[in-house]
């Protein structure tokens, strides 16, 4: 991470779900405009931690959160930090597309309209310039008015990001994007992270450790709440530090 400017540090993480603890003193530092990757197991702990970036577990009742993490050097936990600008500034995508149940056009409209933008002519150019980020626009530029639920599963995810990216965010989460996609769509996801690495941090949970050393420059291993190793994706995938790394990697266990 030498010369690169941090986007999210996190210092001395410890999560917890009622009396269990999830995550267990995480120390990280993300670097902007990077693609950081979380691999490990099936309930490791990789979703519940991309989400503290913006604050998704506070809807779940009896979660406990210590440590710091800071976002450009804010404290996103303070008690004066507005929830709101938070997950306006990080973006979220899910695993499994959820797109409203309303017109192409109104599902990318709708971030800027709650955030109060009326001009139905900067509506417009938003919704093409995001479409055409997310690699869309030529597949639904003629039918803006149907509704998202008839595109197909692939294009529900693209559409998902595009929506994402309408309210201007500086970060984007991805948690398990692609898990319920073809392999064709899968490939159009990772393209489109490739491209958007350039404008935006992105921090991806994957169970697929091909998908993770094809689209990032950064891997986070995790095992049960616990950050083993992190570093360089190339060095993780070649010549990791640790031998339980080694093992998950070369599918030992996992």
């Amino acid at each position: 991470m030498e010369n690169e400017r941090l986007k999210i540090k996190i210092d001395n993480l410890n999560f917890y779900y009622g009396d269990t603890q999830a995550l267990f003193n995480i120390k990280l530092e993300i670097p902007e405009k990077k693609v950081t990757a979380f691999i490990g197991p099936s309930g490791c702990g990789k979703s519940t931690f991309i989400r503290t970036f913006n604050r998704m577990n506070d809807i779940i009742p009896g979660t406990r959160i210590e440590g710091i993490i800071t976002i450009d050097g804010e404290d996103i936990y303070h008690n004066s930090l507005d929830v709101v600008n938070l997950r306006k500034k990080v973006g979220m995508i899910f695993q499994k597309s959820n797109p409203f149940p309303k017109s192409i056009f109104e599902n990318i409209a709708y971030g800027p309209k709650i955030h109060g933008l009326k001009d139905k002519n900067k509506l417009t150019t938003i919704v093409e310039d995001c479409l055409r980020k997310a690699a869309l626009w030529d597949e639904v530029k003629d039918r803006l008015e149907q509704n998202a639920l008839g595109l197909s599963g692939g294009q529900q995810q693209r559409l998902c990001i595009a929506r994402a990216l309408a309210i201007e965010p500086e970060i984007i989460l991805m948690d398990e994007p692609a898990s319920a996609l073809d392999p064709k769509s899968t490939s159009k996801i990772e393209d489109l992270i490739s491209e958007l690495r350039e404008n935006y941090t992105i921090v991806i949970v994957t169970h697929n450790m091909q998908q993770a050393a094809r689209v990032s420059d950064y891997t986070a291993f995790f095992y049960e709440g616990v950050l083993i190793e992190t570093d360089e994706t190339s060095q993780i995938f070649t010549k990791p530090k640790l031998k339980q790394t080694e093992d998950y990697i070369t599918g030992k266990f996992g």
